[in-house]
């Protein structure tokens, strides 16, 4: 397999990771329920920081590898920013999940999350269709 090929399939793995992390932390906030604060918090963490690193880490490498594609084209800032927006919304939910204060936070952990939901269905949305490109 050539190195594009790796980068890919790994970038593709970062991404089911990240989604995977979004999902069991709107399962821990919109559940409300603290035995699955307990027992999702640390797979929820795991999942959404590896993931979300992957994601970033193998999508730049993945623009400056790739012939035609640039870190300044649209869809390439695009993708950043929604990273960045998601990752500044997960990560006060990461610490209120962390210290068991989710559930009883309610609405900030619930607009946190979504926020942190929307964010990474955009991205994985521009990922996929590539607009401008």
């Amino acid at each position: 397999m050539s190195l594009y090929e790796w980068l890919l399939l790994l970038h593709l793995f970062a991404a089911f990771a990240l989604v995977a992390g979004v999902t069991a932390y709107s399962v821990i906030v919109f559940s409300g329920a603290d035995a699955a604060q307990r027992a999702l918090a640390p797979t929820a963490a795991a999942l959404w920081n590896v993931g979300g690193l992957g994601v970033i880490v193998f999508g730049v490498w993945l623009a400056l590898e790739v012939e035609g594609y640039e870190l300044w084209d649209g869809w390439i800032v695009t993708a950043i920013v929604l990273w960045l927006i998601a990752f500044a919304a997960g990560g006060p939910l990461a610490r209120s999940v962390g210290d068991g204060s989710a559930p009883s936070e309610g609405g900030r952990a619930r607009l946190l999350a979504t926020v942190m939901i929307l964010a990474t269905v955009a991205l994985l949305l521009d990922m996929i269709f590539k607009p401008g490109a």
